[in-house]
């Protein structure tokens, strides 16, 4: 069997429904391969670790008591990241601005709501380029995200951040954009 950071979320919410794994394992897992990850790609702007710890328990107590698992969410107990210029509530928002360093977003954008009511649990928010326009990622607020493969070279695109955190193993998936090749650069 892949290890858990090596699974597909798809695979990690049927483990998780079916008591195979807990959320909280797979959330430390994930944590672990960004803390690992952090010094030498710098994929996250700004983590939400110890919430994200909170929903774990709290998507296993939830597993624990269903009557009928296959009516749980279908994402519950399963991370993810989301772009920093995407609004996840209470997390940065500033999309690599310094004139921005401060704002935190007080609600979150539809997407991400749609994937939190699905039960997906978010880890943190992910580095980008200043204001999404270059096709690399790296600001003045965050500094350069490197690609996990190789640190000699920058994570391209706009969504820089959320590929490399997605390619080290560390978030399962993540929200991002592309217009002119933010994801896929």
């Amino acid at each position: 069997m892949a290890a858990i950071t090596e699974r597909s979320a798809v695979s990690l919410a049927a483990a998780i429904r079916a008591r195979e794994l807990t959320a909280a394992e797979v959330v430390e897992a994930h944590i672990a391969r960004h803390e690992r990850a952090a010094p030498t790609i710098n994929a996250l702007a700004q983590d939400r670790f110890a919430q994200a710890r909170e929903e774990a328990q709290a998507a296993d107590e939830r597993v624990r008591t269903a009557a009928v698992p296959e009516a749980l969410p279908p994402l519950l107990g399963v991370p993810f990241t989301v772009k920093e210029s995407i609004a996840l509530a209470g997390m940065p928002q500033s999309a690599g601005l310094v004139a921005r360093r401060e704002w935190r977003s007080e609600l979150s954008a539809p997407p991400v709501q749609r994937l939190l009511d699905a039960g997906a649990i978010a880890l943190g928010v992910t580095n980008t380029s200043e204001l999404t326009l270059w096709i690399e990622s790296v600001n003045r607020v965050y500094g350069r995200t490197r690609n996990p493969y190789d640190e000699r070279r920058a994570a391209g695109g706009s969504s820089g951040g959320e590929g490399a955190a997605v390619g080290a193993g560390a978030s399962p998936f993540g929200l991002a954009s592309d217009i002119g090749g933010s994801i896929r650069i």
